[in-house]
């Protein structure tokens, strides 16, 4: 076969992959595809275990709930629309808040930043560890009012196309900034499971062109994004970005 068969080749196993949307960037020998943007919606359900009415109940739910019930409590409650301007970034502190009223275990569990452990299992781990020693500091346990127990849930992603993709990285601020939040949850967020590297699906493609657009790759992975909201986030991306292509 002859080298511009390979390269036809190519660009027609390329554009079945992009579903013919955008065209084709070409790196060299490398044909790299649009980045196809999705959007996501969470369907919630029930994760397993009675709701806990007390800290005892409570830690025996955090101990057996399924390890997308500990995700979704710390990182899904990001797409929530309360979530513009939370006094608390994960479900577990907000209860202990404002439900068990209690101040001290609400600050532990709120400081606990999931993507600084390597896995949720580390963090599950890390959350059993703050209640245990706090249940060996009280002598009293409290129980919630009816109705204000916690319920450990689990979220379904449903992903759907948007119809809309680019082909160039000089794009990707403006596309960026024109995205939903549920968007960019799906690209940043969600983005770390799926990925080998475990890193946010801008990255992952800008990986496409080898070493131009490391430094923006490092500028991107250096943002601090856990406790900001989407919104939030999604400006810092945009200011980080281009001040990072302008150093290319």
């Amino acid at each position: 076969m002859s080298n511009k068969a390979v390269e036809n080749k190519k660009i027609n196993q390329a554009k079945a992959k992009s579903n013919n949307r955008g065209h084709l960037e070409k790196n060299g020998d490398i044909v790299v595809a649009p980045f196809e943007i999705k959007d996501c919606a969470l369907i919630t359900r029930t994760g397993n275990g009675l709701p806990a009415m007390n800290l005892r109940e409570f830690r025996q739910g955090v101990a057996s709930c399924p390890i997308e019930s500990i995700y979704h409590h710390f990182c899904e409650t990001v797409l929530r629309p309360s979530f513009d301007d939370p006094e608390f970034h994960n479900d577990l502190a907000r209860w202990a808040r404002r439900d068990l009223h209690d101040h001290v275990l609400a600050e532990r569990l709120e400081i606990l930043d999931p993507y600084a452990f390597a896995n949720f299992e580390e963090l599950r781990r890390a959350v059993l560890d703050i209640i245990d020693d706090h249940l060996s500091e009280i002598s009293y346990i409290a129980w919630v009012d009816e109705g204000s127990s916690f319920h450990f849930l689990r979220a379904t992603t449903v992903v759907f196309e948007t119809g809309h993709s680019f082909s160039k990285p000089s794009e990707l601020v403006k596309v960026i900034s024109e995205m939903t939040t549920s968007s960019l949850y799906y690209h940043f967020w969600e983005a770390r499971r799926r990925t080998e590297d475990q890193r946010d699906d801008f990255s992952h493609w800008l990986k496409n062109w080898p070493g131009r657009y490391d430094k923006v790759i490092e500028a991107i992975g250096n943002i601090d994004f856990y406790f900001m909201s989407l919104r939030e986030l999604q400006k810092k991306l945009c200011t980080t970005i281009e001040e990072a292509m302008k150093s290319l």
